[in-house]
């Protein structure tokens, strides 16, 4: 059954050797040479599966997978049972809501400690399970990297999608996800990749201020 289409791959749920299961399938992009369009998802798709097998290894949740098919650009993996944390951030109270964002600070400090940009940093890609653990899904455009530019960048998508899709408790979460952050990289490391955020904020700032000013002109 098909349950997501997003522009790189479909997500299909299935069962697969009676377990439930995740079927990601990556599209082929007809504005690519065949040859090299097989190429970029089969990095793509290996890529993938490193960075979740390193962030369970890591200690941070992240579906199990299953299979891998190279030829058809597919991975199969777990299917996690729970809410998408975008669908239930209002509908939690105040103290829960914290409790939660603290441990994805955290979690999000885990892979950066490990190297691991996620990429995608939003609550569409967090799930709650009945069991209180958020599992972090689609590493698509995750990369391994130890550049504080890179880790900045994802701290800052982190804030740019809670200030988006939940205005209304942005500050107070991604104090949290930062207080999570700093309790497992300590003060040196975490105001580094904080301070990159600033520096990113500020940036866009000004691209935005002389985008509007260049049309004024």
């Amino acid at each position: 059954m098909l349950f997501k289409k997003g522009a790189e791959a479909y997500l299909y749920k299935e069962e697969w050797y009676g377990l439930q299961v995740v079927r990601k399938h990556r599209l082929p992009k007809a504005y690519r040479v065949p040859k090299l369009d097989s190429e970029i998802k089969h990095a793509r798709t290996i890529r993938e599966v490193r960075l979740m097998y390193e962030a369970t290894r890591t200690g941070v949740p992240a579906p199990s997978v299953y299979f891998i098919d190279l030829d058809d650009s597919a991975i199969i993996m777990e299917f996690i049972d729970g809410s998408k944390l975008k669908d239930i951030v209002r509908s939690l109270d105040h103290d829960k809501r914290v409790k939660i964002f603290y441990r994805i600070g955290q979690q999000i400090a885990l892979l950066h400690q490990n190297n691991i940009v996620h990429g995608d940093l939003t609550t569409s890609n967090m799930i709650l399970t009945p069991f209180g653990k958020v599992f972090f899904i689609d590493f698509g455009l995750g990369e391994f990297s130890s550049s504080i530019e890179d880790k900045g960048v994802d701290m800052h998508l982190m804030r740019r999608a809670l200030e988006s899709a939940h205005y209304e408790h942005s500050a107070e979460c991604f104090k949290a996800v930062i207080d999570g952050y700093k309790a497992i990289l300590g003060d040196k490391q975490s105001s580094d990749v904080l301070n990159r955020v600033k520096e990113i904020e500020l940036r866009g700032r000004y691209l935005k201020r002389k985008t509007s000013n260049d049309r004024e002109s």
